[in-house]
């Protein structure tokens, strides 16, 4: 297989395997034994500043990029690792424009977009913060978004 391919076919999937590992990392860690450091995340209207606690797992979530870049371009049997590493980084860019920018707006770069699949992104973390509590929480994902979400508000209490 011809190397560009392999790489764009490596970075893609790890791309895609990030929202499988971020889903894991919010359900089990934000919502587990990081709860300190996520839970002002879903009391937004309790913090002072512009920074959350929350916003340390960057800091998490940059690490193996990072890592990975280092051992990907200094390694020459490990490059492999760069493009995973690129993946890594789409994401997060990914998931910063869509989580901070777009849905929290913590950033005044765009509103609100009118399409079905980003209305539904709206309603399935809006779901998701109605718990305070680490406990009973849902749409622990940001990409893959449940059908229901899918539907207009008044629809998905209903079903």
């Amino acid at each position: 297989m011809n190397t560009i391919i392999l790489y764009t076919l490596i970075t893609i999937f790890s791309v895609l395997a990030m929202e499988f590992v971020a889903w894991f990392a919010h359900k089990y860690l934000m919502h587990g034994a990081l709860w300190s450091w996520h839970e002002d995340h879903h009391k937004p209207h309790e913090n002072e500043g512009f920074f959350e606690k929350n916003d340390r797992f960057f800091i998490v979530f940059a690490l193996p990029s990072f890592l990975c870049y280092l051992a990907g371009g200094l390694l020459p049997d490990y490059k492999a690792l760069l493009f995973v590493g690129i993946g890594i980084s789409i994401y997060g860019l990914i998931y910063f424009l869509i989580h901070d920018v777009y849905i929290h707006q913590r950033f005044s770069w765009f509103r609100q977009l009118d399409n079905k699949y980003s209305k539904a992104i709206l309603r399935a973390h809006g779901a998701h913060h109605a718990k305070q509590t680490k406990e009973a929480g849902e749409s622990f994902g940001l990409l893959i978004v449940n059908p229901k979400y899918f539907k207009k508000r008044s629809k998905i209490r209903t079903s």
